[in-house]
């Protein structure tokens, strides 16, 4: 049987580096991306739909039709006058990519005002997923009433998910990402971080701390994601690593631990084997990593099995 999937936070305006030196426009944001692989992985009895505000100029238009032509649902966007999409420009170098951003006025921070609106999309769905980056970009009010509408949902036994997704930048200190990201963790059933960032902004000295940290949070499931050195998934009694699918070349990581994400939730929700859903996990973002951009055609993820 299936089941409603529903993604939180905010898809931007994606420019990225064409061959001839152009710029390309698309759209991106790392839950929707992890929307876009669910989608692309799980079956048609599952609907997915995305949950964002956007604003009432072309662009946004634009992005709401790109959104739906995916097979995920706009029903629940909000499209707030006078205002736009967030925008962000990806650099690459040897395949690694950094960032610029233009989202001070996104619409997306207005994501959660509207409490009624947030709860009954909450209601209607079976799986909520959401990341650090949703949490980051609310006005601190709004985070909160996010935080307590999936608290109320993990309560009755809907699979929260979680991926930490730090990004210092986006926070107005330390302290406070610290404080918002355990807070996201308490709402969670299954929490994706990836080990790098945790140890660089948590401090955690392995991956069996960071499992722990989450676990003292209240989530029932962890999945630490750490690049080349595969996935870790510790379940509260026993820790098991899944190896990464090793790439002659890679391309471009962008959206690399948002297509895991996806490529898991979509294998764990039909199959609830942790270890096999990491395992083509694995096989899905070594596809992607060899792809340019953050979207990667479902047709060329078909074959994977």
């Amino acid at each position: 049987m299936g089941g409603r999937f529903l993604s939180i936070g905010e898809c931007m305006v994606e420019l990225s580096q064409a061959d001839d030196g152009h710029l390309r426009k698309g759209f991106a944001g790392d839950t929707f991306n992890t929307a876009w692989y669910a989608r692309a992985c799980l079956p048609a009895d599952w609907s997915i739909d995305y949950f964002t505000a956007l604003g009432d100029d072309a662009m946004s238009d634009e992005m709401s039709a790109f959104i739906g032509a995916a097979g995920i649902g706009t029903a629940s966007i909000r499209r707030l006058r006078g205002k736009t999409p967030g925008l962000y420009m990806i650099n690459l170098k040897d395949g690694e990519r950094s960032f610029s951003y233009w989202r001070d006025s996104s619409a997306a921070r207005q994501l959660a005002a509207d409490g009624d609106a947030l709860r009954a999309a909450i209601e209607a769905s079976d799986v909520l997923y959401f990341s650090g980056i949703t949490l980051a970009i609310l006005p601190r009010e709004d985070a909160f009433t996010l935080l307590a509408e999936l608290r109320r949902a993990k309560a009755i036994g809907k699979l929260v998910a979680f991926d930490p997704n730090l990004r210092p930048r986006l926070w107005s200190s330390l302290d406070a990402m610290h404080t918002m990201i355990a807070e996201g963790g308490r709402a969670s059933t299954l929490v994706m971080p990836s080990f790098d960032d945790e140890a660089m902004h948590f401090g955690d000295d392995s991956i069996a701390a960071t499992i722990r940290r989450y676990r003292q949070y209240g989530a029932s499931m962890i999945v630490v994601k750490n690049g080349a050195d595969g996935a870790t998934i510790g379940d509260g009694t026993d820790e098991t690593l899944v190896p990464a699918v090793k790439v002659g070349k890679i391309i471009d990581t962008t959206s690399a631990g948002d297509s895991f994400n996806g490529a898991f939730l979509a294998h764990y929700l039909q199959h609830r084997d942790a270890v096999a859903a990491a395992a083509f996990a694995a096989k899905i973002a070594a596809k992607v990593i060899q792809e340019y951009g953050a979207l990667v055609s479902p047709e060329k993820l078909k074959a994977i099995r």
